[in-house]
Parts: structure tokens; C-alpha cells; sequence
């Protein structure tokens, strides 16, 4: 008869819908490689979740680990409520793979997105993070909502033609 605990049950910060247990745990504790790039993703996600910093930085590529800050990474996993991951997508080859996702966290009680499209590299039959690259924002685009003589809506008090038109 197996107990369970909340241990045992606890959901997988990675949003997999699978038990921590069975997830990232393997993968963070160094008992399984991850399967994909995804899969090291998001193990990599839930050692922010679960302040697991030292696999953040023994899962980086061997050359970007002189420039990883322990404790900027600490800082940011303890201070921050990790709220959930999004992979926008993922794709891979034999030794290759890129994972653009969307992290969300709260941090001084402001819900804060995180959007990055991450390189990955597999040596030695383990993955490792290459390179990470912001993704911005879309521009905000106003459609025009006034006709040539209707008032500005910037509120100018003039005609739109004779304004922002």
C-alpha cells in the first residue's frame, strides 16, 4: 500500500499536469536527462518555481556558465510568485532544438510575463541552454475610429483631418 503525501501528489510547476515527483524533479536532481529541449525547458522553469538554482546553472551550455549569476537567480526565484510556463513552441532535430515560451510570475504583487525564445544544444547525449533572447512586445497600433470632420480623439478639440488625420 503506497501513501500518499503532498509530496508525492504536488503538481509539477511546469503545467505538464503530471506529479513534480514524476516531472522535473528526475531531470533537476540529475537521476534522468531530459527527453527534449521542452522537457529541459520546463524543468529549468520549475527550478525557478522551487528555487532548484544550481540546475539553472549545470543545465546551460558548459561556455555560458562562467557568465550565470547565482545569486541574481536566487534573488529573482525567491522573490518571485512563478504563476505558470506557456510554450508558444518547440521544435528540435538531432542535436539542435529552439522552445519559445512564456513564462508568467508576480514580483512585488505585479503579474509580469517573461517571453523568450531559448537555443538548446545536445552533447553527449544531454540537452543544454544555448542562448535566450527576449521576445518584444507587438507595437500597439491605434485604428483610426474618427472620420475626416468628426473631433480628434485625442482630444485636441479640432477636426481629425486637421489633427492626427
Amino acid at each position: 500500500m503506497t501513501i500518499e503525501t503532498a509530496e508525492t501528489t504536488e503538481v509539477c510547476p511546469c503545467g505538464s499536469e503530471k506529479t513534480y515527483k514524476e516531472c522535473c524533479e528526475p531531470i533537476i536532481k540529475k537521476t534522468a536527462l531530459a527527453s527534449s529541449p521542452e522537457a529541459l525547458m520546463r524543468s529549468r522553469y520549475s527550478a525557478y518555481a522551487k528555487s532548484e538554482v544550481l540546475w539553472l546553472r549545470d543545465s546551460l551550455e558548459e561556455k555560458q556558465r562562467k557568465d550565470f549569476d547565482e545569486k541574481g537567480a536566487r534573488q529573482w526565484s525567491q522573490q518571485s510568485e512563478w504563476l505558470g510556463l506557456k510554450i508558444v513552441q518547440s521544435n528540435m532535430d538531432d542535436s539542435k532544438g529552439l522552445v519559445e515560451f512564456i513564462a508568467k510570475y508576480k514580483q512585488d504583487g505585479v503579474a509580469r510575463e517573461h517571453h523568450e525564445v531559448s537555443e538548446f544544444v545536445k552533447k553527449n547525449n544531454e540537452w543544454h541552454l544555448t542562448e535566450g533572447r527576449m521576445v518584444r512586445p507587438e507595437p500597439v497600433r491605434k485604428e483610426q475610429s474618427a472620420g475626416r470632420n468628426d473631433p480628434c480623439p485625442c482630444g485636441s478639440g479640432k477636426k481629425f483631418k486637421k489633427c492626427c488625420g
